[in-house]
């Protein structure tokens, strides 16, 4: 979820991890906040509905706050440009800190929001919060695998999905969304959007992944959208059904799976689909020329 991995323009750390922290808020405001209203008012009442505000959440974080930090905005891709875009080790753990805070941040504004619908959700359900089937209200902040629906049916629904498949799920899912952030964004890339399309496309992304990973894990695909609502869920109430979760589970499926799986996905692209591009056109890198237009893009 990122348009660059860098700005190319020099900031502060400070006023990168700022920006870091204002995109992640945005992003799980809006994102985090849908799944509140689906779940608690049934509207928007389809999975593609609530896929298209987290397209929009994702697009619109990107464009606000691109220029300044390069919008990560995912603990995941963060490491995954580290990994293969040269994007400082010394300020993974900065960046990823202010991530968590601003989907934290988002997730107490929500609850301020939305508390009332909450306690009459669990009154209607007949859910003791903390307790065993709570999670049916706790999704709201964190994700449960399967996605819960009805708790007097869990245990029938925790058998179509385990913790390898969830597991697997959410690394597949963080690993297309990495594959496609890194074409994007790839400046020798000739068949790519223009810069200014890129966050269009990487929205899209996450809702595409959203329809498909969605029914097993909530399509979590970001340690700090998880992590950040899951830890003040966990702070309000929901105890152990938070952290660690019903099944446990919510530190492989929902942090470790994606971080592998951005790692693995952008070196799909980058030393697989990119290496393959140069080999062809025996071109190792973009010209100056081609680095300057990129670089007018970001910063217009």
């Amino acid at each position: 979820m990122a348009k660059i991995p860098m700005p190319t323009n020099r900031r502060s750390l400070l006023h990168q991890c700022t920006a870091e922290l204002v995109g992640t808020f945005i992003l799980a405001f809006f994102g985090t906040g849908v799944v509140h209203v689906a779940v608690l008012t049934g509207a928007p009442s389809g999975l593609w509905q609530v896929a298209v505000v987290w397209a929009l959440a994702v697009t619109l974080a990107v464009y606000s706050t691109a220029a300044v930090s390069g919008a990560h905005i995912n603990p995941a891709m963060t490491i995954a440009f580290a990994a293969h875009r040269q994007f400082p080790w010394s300020k993974v753990g900065p960046y990823i800190a202010s991530q968590v805070i601003g989907a934290f941040a988002a997730a107490a504004v929500l609850y301020v929001l939305f508390h009332n619908y909450i306690t009459d959700f669990e009154a209607a359900h007949h859910l003791i919060r903390g307790a065993a089937g709570s999670e049916l209200s706790a999704k709201v902040f964190g994700e449960y695998f399967p996605n819960p629906s009805d708790a007097a049916g869990l245990q029938e629904q925790y058998a179509k999905c385990s913790l390898p498949q969830a597991m697997l799920a959410e690394g597949i899912g963080t690993a297309f969304l990495a594959f496609f952030v890194f074409a994007l964004t790839d400046s020798r890339n000739r068949e790519r959007p223009g810069m200014n399309m890129a966050p269009l496309f990487i929205g899209l992304t996450v809702a595409m992944v959203i329809m498909v990973v969605a029914p097993l894990t909530q399509a979590g695909l970001n340690p700090a959208r998880d992590f950040g609502p899951r830890l003040f869920s966990y702070l309000a109430g929901w105890g152990e059904i938070a952290i660690p979760g019903p099944r446990g589970g919510f530190l492989t499926v929902y942090i470790l799976s994606p971080i592998v799986g951005a790692v693995a996905g952008g070196a799909a692209y980058q030393y697989v689909v990119r290496a393959r591009e140069s080999a062809v056109t025996g071109k190792d890198g973009p010209s100056p020329l081609e680095t300057a237009k990129a670089e007018e893009g970001v910063n217009a």
